[in-house]
């Protein structure tokens, strides 16, 4: 079975979790998987948003399936381990790289690998009763992992991200809103729908425009100053504005 679903609709792309049994804990299948799902995305101009959802399992995704690749990971030589370890947050990255802006649907529980891949999204749309915890730190490693010390702190400040990553304890939907960590909340049947209507005010804009804004953002979130952020928007801006003198239809 395909650990993961992708379909479109539109400039609009769909990727859903499958592995519903296992509350979509990642196996080593679905890093593969969703490493392919990333190179793929990578040079696709067909597809301008793309929505990420847990599908019908209880909860967006439990992390590191502990069953099988998880002590699969702990019984590794430890240069194989640590590949293992950073094929998985490299898939972080990729979903920053990729073109596309990525609306994560959150139902249920996201921990670990799920908290993280919520963490790297653009945008996060919340089911109510969702919930997230860095739970690398339960299980007797760091809480700082698959990124998440490098999210968190910027998407809700130093202060409460340090408790939840040396904590390991859950930001419910309420607290996750008030931080500021999610957009919306709404009832888990209509988070689809309220993504799909972000991505089509998306889709409606320039598709170079668009690709640039969230570049612009993924480099301007660390940039040295105001002038190197100035420096990036002004370049960015007479690349589109040039590109739609070349091609006006765009």
């Amino acid at each position: 079975m395909s650990r993961l679903i992708y379909r479109t609709e539109g400039r609009t792309g769909y990727l859903t979790l499958n592995r519903p049994d296992n509350y979509n804990a990642f196996d080593e299948d679905m890093v593969v998987e969703f490493e392919k799902f990333i190179s793929q995305r990578m040079y696709d101009e067909s597809v301008s948003v793309i929505i990420l959802d847990g599908g019908d399992a209880k909860g967006f995704c439990a992390g590191l399936d502990m069953k099988s690749f998880g002590p699969e990971i702990f019984r590794m030589k430890p240069w194989d381990a640590y590949n293992a370890q950073a094929r998985m947050s490299r898939l972080m990255l990729g979903l920053r790289r990729i073109p596309q802006p990525v609306i994560s649907c959150i139902h249920g529980a996201a921990a670990g690998i799920g908290f993280s891949l919520a963490m790297a999204s653009d945008i996060r749309i919340l089911g109510v009763g969702a919930k997230f915890s860095a739970a690398y730190i339960n299980i007797g490693l760091g809480g700082a992992d698959m990124a998440s010390s490098y999210f968190l702190p910027r998407l809700i400040g130093s202060g409460r991200a340090n408790e939840y990553l040396l904590t390991g304890n859950w930001m419910d939907d309420k607290e996750a809103m008030n931080l500021g960590f999610a957009s919306r909340l709404v009832p888990k049947e209509k988070m689809i729908e309220t993504a799909t209507e972000i991505a089509n005010v998306m889709c409606s804009k320039n598709p170079l425009g668009i690709r640039m804004t969230k570049e612009a953002i993924n480099i301007n979130i660390d940039a040295g100053g105001l002038e190197a952020v100035l420096q990036m928007e002004d370049r960015n801006q007479m690349m589109i504005a040039f590109g739609m003198h070349v091609n006006p239809e765009k």
